[in-house]
């Protein structure tokens, strides 16, 4: 059977019981009709990156499953007509991961980063003790128009 992982946003106001109970609902609506899940992962309430149905933030669950691709409408066609999924996004994979997903990695595990301050290839930034003020760049000046 092919491999798929599944990523749903639920609601911001559920609680966190009510949360797992979706991830055990679509996880049974998989199973059903044929599926397997491997593996589940409830990543928490993490702000998104643009409002949903009015929501700053949800709660995210992640699936691992190998389930033919019938189960795998049939879990999303349920997640949409549930008022509490706002979004749910399925990626056919070749094989599953092992170990956590990235999300649930720490931040200092992944790719060696410290954070914003490093550049693309690990070297730290140069401090801008040295650049000049913006009245002093010589750019344009909006009071010179008039």
């Amino acid at each position: 059977m092919p491999l798929y992982e599944h990523v749903l946003i639920a609601r911001q106001d559920l609680s966190s019981a009510q949360a797992e109970g979706l991830i055990e609902h679509f996880s049974a609506v998989l199973s059903d009709n044929g599926g397997k899940v491997v593996g589940t992962e409830y990543w928490g309430v993490k702000t998104m990156a643009y409002k949903i149905n009015k929501n700053r933030k949800g709660h995210y669950a992640f699936f691992r499953t190998d389930a033919p691709s019938a189960a795998v409408l049939e879990m999303e066609r349920l997640a949409r007509l549930h008022d509490d999924v706002m979004r749910v996004l399925s990626v056919k994979v070749d094989k599953h991961e092992d170990g956590p997903s990235v999300q649930m990695q720490k931040r200092d595990e992944r790719d060696g980063r410290d954070g914003p301050r490093d550049t693309r290839d690990g070297a730290p930034r140069e401090p801008r003790g040295d650049r000049p003020d913006r009245a002093d760049r010589g750019g344009f000046d909006r009071r010179e128009r008039r």
